[in-house]
């Protein structure tokens, strides 16, 4: 009987010392789970990249030890940040380039050049972007008058804030043969009669030619910007359109181990590369995915370039396609019969129409292809219940309405303003909403997005009271759709998302709650710490890890 109790206490003792063993643990925190129910939690457990265990400190304490343990010292853990649309390689580019974001003029955009010529006088090109003739006095579309005059010698081309025009001096035409103006299919060459003006807007962009970087410089630049996401609490990204040899270029970089953010990279849609991935089939690492394509309806509304059913309010045009209906049609159909899936650039509300009505003939009743419309950002009233008819899940940028709020009722006029950016109506309409930033065009700052999605104002906070607030969205509604309905417009719903056992163990650490700071601080809180399986790869004041 002795031996028989001395063994038990043994047991007990042995049980009590042995834990099992984790690579991290999370305690004192206050977790933002972000699964099915939107539970709490204090603490979690970290093995091999994943979560192993989520709950108390106290149980996680008791079952666990790691070689590492941080204390979040009662600060709000969330799921790793989702953009759900962005330009990963644009805006590794513009971090290089001359920034002319938030310029009040053509002229201030000269005299950035200038010092930025000055800074970098062994360039012999210069690149910028940002610049928007919205916030111009005469809201003019610039030429190159004024860049031949500062620039007769070396090559300029900017891009505009939304990446739908651009703006060369007389170098870059002759460079790139552009000698008069002539017909471009869904994009255009400003000028007065046959002579260029130096204004390139939508497809006409594409015939510019920009010098290339080497493989080091490139990989390099995507590192940069890949720190600048870390920092602000992104873990992963969705590239929305690549043309073939920049996704070739990523799997290369992905494969030597030289990018850890995660991107589910979406093929530029035309009758060339939807051919070839189909033939490929899928693509899927732990980094980096390619199972999609990204079709371009229309152009941009601040150009003119939206598709519109009826005229701008503010000029004689109904801007257009940049591929035909019929064109467009032929495209989906062939994704349609493969197991890749769409998601289509529509601003306009005619360019909504079409993409609605094609997608609806060729998926009926399939809802589990969650096809996506990117931006849906002007809808005609009778066109919202297609998202649910057809199961077509609403990809959106909150920041572009609180941009575009100066100056969209000029372009669409009041009543038409109503079915823009109404990202409570297309919540409804779907039942979940995947909100990205559309980087380098906006910031990369996910706060930003968030601000804006509940908040509905501006850095400034205009409006008071804020931009048709009846399309605002909650706090939960607006995470989700950069944590787990981001991550289920990708098919990872099952693996990212939300901070669940089995799933990627991708979270930050935020210096305040941003599910209970009031509005006016959300733009400011920044992440102490961000995780990517497991791994640190940006603390507060250190971020080189």
């Amino acid at each position: 009987m002795k031996l028989k109790l001395l063994a038990l206490i043994l047991l007990f003792l042995w049980s009590c010392s042995s834990k099992n063993q984790a690579d991290l643990l999370v305690i004192n925190a206050k977790v933002y789970t972000v699964d099915h129910d939107f539970q709490m939690a204090e603490a979690f457990a970290i093995k091999d990249g994943k979560f192993i265990k989520v709950g108390t400190t106290k149980d996680i304490l008791a079952a666990f030890e790691a070689k590492e343990i941080i204390d979040a010292e009662g600060n709000a853990v969330f799921p790793g940040f989702y953009d759900a649309h962005a330009h990963f390689p644009s805006l590794a580019e513009f971090l290089g380039q001359a920034d002319l974001n938030g310029s009040k003029s053509f002229e201030e955009v000269i005299e950035r050049l200038k010092a930025y010529e000055q800074k970098y006088p062994e360039k012999t090109w210069i690149i910028g972007g940002g610049w928007d003739q919205n916030l111009w006095p005469d809201k003019k579309f610039p030429t190159k008058d004024l860049l031949d005059k500062a620039f007769p010698d070396k090559a300029v081309f900017l891009s505009r804030v939304d990446y739908h025009a651009a703006v060369v001096n007389s170098k870059t035409l002759a460079l790139n043969n552009i000698l008069e103006v002539k017909p471009v299919l869904g994009g255009i060459i400003g000028g007065e009669g046959k002579v260029p003006n130096g204004l390139l807007i939508d497809n006409a962009v594409d015939l510019i030619q920009l010098p290339p970087l080497s493989d080091e410089q490139y990989v390099k630049q995507l590192q940069a910007a890949q720190d600048s996401l870390f920092a602000v609490g992104l873990t992963s990204i969705v590239d929305a359109g690549l043309p073939i040899y920049s996704i070739d270029q990523l799997q290369k970089i992905y494969e030597k181990g030289q990018l850890k953010i995660r991107n589910y990279a979406m093929v530029a849609a035309n009758d060339s590369s939807v051919k070839t991935f189909i033939e490929r089939g899928f693509y899927e690492s732990d980094r980096l995915e390619v199972k999609s394509f990204k079709i371009m309806g229309d152009g941009a509304l601040g150009s003119r370039g939206a598709c519109l059913l009826a005229h701008y309010h503010d000029a004689p045009t109904k801007g257009f396609l940049l591929s035909s209906p019929e064109q467009l049609d032929h495209m989906i159909e062939q994704i349609a019969n493969s197991p890749f899936q769409a998601n289509a650039h529509a601003i306009g509300d005619s360019a909504n129409r079409i993409l609605l009505d094609i997608y609806g003939k060729h998926l009926t009743n399939n809802a589990n292809r969650r096809w996506r419309i990117e931006h849906a950002q002007i809808v005609a009233p009778e066109d919202f219940h297609k998202f649910e008819k057809y199961h077509i899940l609403p990809s959106i940028q909150p920041t572009h309405a609180t941009s575009d709020m100066y100056w969209a009722k000029d372009r669409l006029g009041e009543k038409r303003l109503k079915g823009a950016y109404a990202y409570k109506q297309l919540l409804e309409s779907y039942g979940k909403v995947a909100i990205g930033s559309d980087f380098p065009v906006e910031h990369y700052n996910p706060m930003y997005g968030f601000h804006a999605a509940v908040a509905r104002v501006d850095a400034k906070g205009f409006p008071k009271g804020g931009f048709q607030m009846e399309n605002s969205l909650s706090r939960e509604e607006a995470l989700k759709g950069m944590t787990i309905w981001a991550a289920y417009s990708c098919f990872q719903e099952y693996k990212r998302g939300s901070i669940e056992k089995g799933k990627d163990a991708d979270f930050i650490i935020m210096e305040e709650d941003i599910m209970t700071a009031p509005f006016e601080k959300l733009r400011s809180i920044r992440p102490v710490r961000t995780v990517v399986a497991g791994e640190t790869v940006y603390r507060k004041g250190n971020q080189k890890i």
